[in-house]
Order: C-alpha cells, then sequence, then structure tokens
C-alpha cells in the first residue's frame, strides 16, 4: 500500500493535459512544498471564511528577557552604525570598507540567531527582524550583506536542515563574519527550478559531487567563504528532475567568480556570477539528502522573507521622520505644507501603513520564536509582498513631500550647506525589495496556489481523470458532504467583533470576519466558472491574494495595538485613531478589489497584450 506523507504529497490537479515540462515544474513544486500543519494559519484561514482570530489575539508578547537582550545588542549595533558607517560613503564607492566588516564581525552581527553552542548571539527570530529595522534605517547595503548571509545564506538551512557535524563545521565560521551566500537563480532559470541546468553527479568511488552549471545574481558571492548550491542531480530524468542542495567552500578548485553585477541601488552589493566548473564536493557537504533541496529552498525563504520587510519597517519610520520634519520647516502659502490637504493625507496614510507594516513583521517574527515549526507560508509571503510595496510606496511619497530635495543626492545637499537627507539614496535602494527573494507576482501566485490548496485536496480528485473512478467517486461524496455543510455558513450575517481586540475595533473585526466570507465565497464561486483555468486567471487570483493581505494587515494592526496598549507601551488615543483611520483605508481598497473580481478588464487587456 502507498501512503503520502508530508514529505512527498500526491498533487491533486489534474497533470493528464500538461506538458512533459509543465508537469516537471508542477511535480517538484508540489512534492517542495511544506504542508500544513494541523491547525492551519490565520492567513489560510482567511480564505476559507472562517478567520482564526485565536491565532492572532492575544497578540504574541515578547518576555521581557528576550526584549532586553535585544535592547542591549541593538544599542551596541547602533551606537556602531552612527559612529563607524557612512552610509553615502559607501553608496559613492560602491564598497563597505574593511573595518566596517570586521566591526560588525565583533559585535557578532552574523551570528544573531546562531546559538551561542555555535559562536552566535543566539538571539531570537524577533529580535533578528528588530535588528533589520535598524539596518533598514541606516544602510541598505549593510542590511543585504548581514541579511543574505544569515537569512538564505548558510545559516539559515543548516540551523533548520543540517547535522550536527555540519553545524560544528560551519556554522561557528559564519557566526566569527565569514560571508555566506545562496546560490540558486541561474541565467536561463528564475523561479522555475524544474528546468536547472546546474547538475550533480555522484562519484561513488570517491565519496564526491561532481557540480558543474553557473549561478547568477548571488548576493554576497564576490565576498563569500562558503555557500549553499542549488543543482539537479545530473541523472534524475528531465520528467523528474531532484533539486540538491550542497554546501560549497568557494576556494575549491573549479569555483569561479565570473563577474561582479552592478545595479541601480545598493551600490556595495557583493552580488556575482559564479561558474562551477567539475567542482568536486565531499557527501558530507549535501544537505538533507538527494532530490531535497528545494524543500530546502523554500522552507529556508520562508523565514528569510521576513527580514525585506523588516528592513523596509525601519525604512519606513525614517522616511516618517524626514517627511514630517519637512512638512512642518516648509511653508507655502502662508502655511507649513503639512497643514496643506495634500501633503497632510499623504503623512496619515504613511504612519498608518508603518505601524501595520511592523505589526505584521512582529507577529511572524514572534510565530517562528514561538514554534520553530510553525506553518507561516502565508503569513511570510503576505508580509514580504504587502510590507515591501508599501515601503516602495512611503519612500516614493517621501521623495514626493521634499520635491527637488528629495530628488537631490545627499553629498550635493551637504555641498549647499543643506542637511544631507538620503532620500534619493533611499528610493534607489528599496526598489529591488519587491523583486529580492520572490518577485510580488511570484508571492501572488504562491499565496493563491495556498488558498486554493484545501479546495484541491477536496475537489481536485473528482476532477483528475488519472485516478480511478472508484476513487473518483468517493472524492466527489466526500466533497459533496464538506460543501453541503461550509457553503452555507458563508452566508450568515456577522453580529458580533471579538472580544481579543480593543472595544474600538469591534467593527474593524466584524469587518474582517464580514470580509473573509465574502473572500471565501468569491474564491469558491471562481473555481466553479473557471475551473482548472482559474489557475491562468493570476491576475484574478491576484485579487484575492490582495484582499487576503489587507485583511491580515488589518487584523495584525488591530491585535498589536491592543497588545502595546495593554502592556503600556502606547498612547492609547493615538494607536487608536491610527489604525481606525488604517482600518478606513482597507476597507475601500478591499471594496475595490471585489468590485474588480466582478468587473474588469483583464480580457482585453490580455488579448491587447497577445497582438503585441
Amino acid at each position: 500500500m502507498k501512503t503520502n506523507t508530508p514529505d512527498k504529497p500526491t498533487s491533486v490537479i489534474d497533470t493528464s493535459k500538461m506538458t512533459a515540462s509543465e508537469r516537471a515544474a508542477l511535480e517538484l513544486a508540489e512534492e517542495a512544498r511544506v504542508q500544513a500543519g494541523p491547525g492551519g494559519s490565520f492567513g489560510g484561514s482567511l480564505f476559507m471564511g472562517r478567520p482564526r482570530f485565536d491565532t492572532i489575539l492575544p497578540f504574541p508578547a515578547q518576555s521581557v528577557e528576550d526584549e532586553d537582550q535585544g535592547d542591549a545588542f541593538l544599542a551596541r549595533l547602533e551606537t556602531f552604525l552612527k559612529n563607524e558607517v557612512d552610509p553615502d560613503e559607501i553608496d559613492r564607492m560602491g564598497e563597505i570598507p574593511g573595518h566596517v566588516i570586521r566591526g560588525l564581525a565583533g559585535l557578532g552581527a552574523f551570528g544573531i540567531k546562531i546559538p551561542r553552542e555555535y559562536g552566535g548571539l543566539g538571539l531570537s527570530q524577533t529580535n533578528y527582524s528588530r535588528a533589520a529595522m535598524l539596518l533598514g534605517s541606516h544602510c541598505g547595503n549593510l542590511t543585504a550583506l548581514l541579511s543574505a548571509h544569515q537569512s538564505i545564506g548558510v545559516p539559515q538551512p543548516l540551523l533548520v536542515f543540517g547535522t550536527e557535524e555540519q553545524k560544528r563545521q560551519f556554522l561557528p565560521r559564519c557566526a566569527k563574519g565569514e560571508i555566506s551566500a545562496f546560490a540558486l537563480t541561474e541565467p536561463n532559470v528564475g523561479s522555475d527550478p524544474a528546468k536547472m541546468e546546474t547538475t550533480a553527479t555522484y562519484d561513488a568511488a570517491a565519496g564526491e559531487y561532481l557540480i558543474n552549471g553557473e549561478k547568477l545574481w548571488c548576493t554576497n558571492g564576490v565576498k563569500a567563504g562558503v555557500i549553499i548550491v542549488m543543482a539537479r542531480m545530473a541523472d534524475s530524468p528531465p520528467d523528474r528532475p531532484k533539486i540538491s542542495a550542497f554546501i560549497v567552500e568557494m576556494d575549491t578548485p573549479g569555483v569561479e567568480v565570473t563577474h561582479r553585477c552592478r545595479f541601480m541601488g545598493l551600490r556595495a552589493l557583493y552580488n556575482a556570477v559564479i561558474r562551477f566548473d567539475g567542482v568536486r564536493v565531499p557527501k558530507a557537504n549535501l544537505v538533507l539528502g538527494e532530490g531535497r533541496g528545494l524543500k530546502v529552498a523554500l522552507t529556508t525563504l520562508n523565514t528569510g522573507r521576513i527580514t525585506l520587510p523588516a528592513a523596509c519597517v525601519g525604512m519606513a519610520k525614517r522616511c516618517l521622520v524626514w517627511s514630517t520634519d519637512w512638512a512642518t520647516k516648509r511653508v507655502q502659502w502662508g502655511a507649513p505644507v503639512g497643514r496643506h490637504d495634500a501633503i497632510a493625507q499623504k503623512l496619515a496614510k504613511m504612519k498608518a501603513e508603518t505601524f501595520a507594516m511592523e505589526a505584521m513583521v512582529r507577529y511572524v517574527s514572534l510565530l517562528v520564536d514561538r514554534d520553530k515549526k510553525a506553518d507561516i507560508r502565508i503569513e511570510a509571503a503576505f508580509a514580504k509582498m504587502w510590507g515591501t510595496e508599501r515601503g516602495w510606496d512611503l519612500v516614493n511619497e517621501t521623495m514626493q513631500i521634499r520635491g527637488g530635495r528629495g530628488y537631490e543626492t545627499a553629498d550635493s545637499l551637504a555641498a549647499r550647506g543643506e542637511e544631507p537627507v538620503p532620500v534619493e539614496r533611499f528610493l534607489r535602494d528599496s526598489r529591488i525589495n519587491t523583486i529580492f527573494e520572490g518577485s510580488s507576482e511570484i508571492m501572488r501566485l504562491l499565496i493563491a496556489r495556498e488558498a486554493l490548496d484545501p479546495h484541491l485536496k477536496m475537489g481536485g480528485p473528482v476532477l483528475n481523470s488519472t485516478l480511478p473512478l472508484k476513487d473518483r467517486a468517493k472524492a466527489a461524496l466526500r466533497s459533496a458532504w464538506f460543501y453541503g455543510r461550509w457553503y452555507p455558513t458563508l452566508w450568515l450575517p456577522t453580529l458580533r467583533g471579538d472580544r481579543g481586540v480593543l472595544p474600538e475595533f469591534r467593527g474593524d473585526s466584524r469587518f474582517v470576519r464580514k470580509s473573509s466570507r465574502r473572500l471565501a465565497r468569491a474564491l469558491f464561486h471562481a473555481m466553479l466558472r473557471h475551473g482548472p483555468k482559474l489557475e491562468k486567471k493570476q491576475v484574478l487570483l491576484g485579487r484575492f491574494v490582495d484582499i487576503g493581505a489587507e485583511l491580515f494587515a488589518l487584523t495584525a494592526a488591530m491585535a498589536y495595538a491592543g497588545q502595546l496598549v495593554a502592556s503600556g507601551k502606547g498612547d492609547r488615543k493615538d494607536l487608536v485613531g491610527t489604525v481606525r483611520y488604517f482600518g478606513q483605508l482597507t476597507a475601500m481598497k478591499v471594496d475595490r478589489l471585489f468590485r474588480e473580481v466582478r468587473q474588469n478588464a483583464d480580457r482585453d487587456g490580455y488579448a491587447l497584450a497577445k497582438g503585441m
């Protein structure tokens, strides 16, 4: 008897009409997916019309001891950044000075989450996210350096999947400041690993793997001493590729950095093209096992994605200070520009969205701290997608508010005797955030796949022509029983708010419940209307995802505000005003997205593009 396990699930999607390439990509992605825990997640529950407020209310609190540990490190890091780091000089020269890298290593900044037994600081995910916020408010290049090293480089994969021998060999080196990196993308492969061209061949006689291929845009690759490399097993069939993860020493014969990539922003990014020519890697450097590499990559990215919105929070807070300061000082037509409605509305929106961004980041980080195996796929993707997009909006609005002084470089402002506010640098550096570690478009597809998962598991076998008729009939009965009970509940009125939120937010929590049911209905109707073709309706699915993201952001903001009030860390009036205003923005945006689900120009747009 063949039993499905979380590590190797059977796809419930009918693959009979797919090309070999499409089938291989789908099956590879399905096998690598981390299966949801028994209780599911808040993000996933939104798409089923049953928001699990119990998972977010009350908002998880950071312990006093953990917060104190983080405060101590952040104080040292902030002092170092102020006294030793000139972000504009780093941007100007395109290099991070050696003394800065050595200083960060001395602080333990390369081993923030690495346990003390391996030479690291052993701090929590929450404190790591707080450090990313601080770095994001100061220098994008340093943020990228430390993030690529710890979030997706060698430390994170080994902490989750590494053997004890691998941890003891490599983690102390990473904690002391030896830079690491992650090599996945290739010149012809982005988000479709089934087409990976870098190969690994096992040499049984030598007990080694031979790696051949080329990797593109490997952040930190220029400076790295050790990296994680993803490669396709050479003996795996094209329609069933096996991707594996390897720890590769950069001084191994056959490893060559052929080019350092240069970009619009992050001008000191040590991003490389790396070629592997007959590179021999010991079998002991295989992570998790042959064919398990994509699981390593996707699991690593789930946690690693939190760093980007965390850095955006720091950037947004800095932008808010600059914008508010300028709106107060700059006088036009007899009044500070902040008193004019056009600018005042921008400032209010910036404040509300910054608070929601921080709430999302803190919630996902605290989930990881509470349970290392927590199902954070949807929440992390929400935070990454929504946070980086709002981060870009915020820095763009900052430039608009500061006008010519925003567009002018900090060096030029200083030369004229004005305050060197680096809005121009922040704008250039932040543009990549909606692309790094999964573009916004890929995030929407990833979340949409997870949102559809319960329906695919329930109704997919009914439509899967590759299954025996008997199995399809049983699946049809199960499906009818489930939907016969589930669907009518989506029309029940929402009468109450949730007691876990502040009384002022009861109406907002009712809105979330009501909108979640409406979202579940709309998604179900779209499945009935489009059938298997729904997966091709990426813009339509994106609207459903955006609705879910807005509801998650509002709920996180309500819960976080309540936690701050309860702990005496925030002014109740200010927090309530901020979140209530954000709730109004959310309601307007969600209403617009629902209208666009029913009435849009998608078909005409696709036809026009196809003609082009």
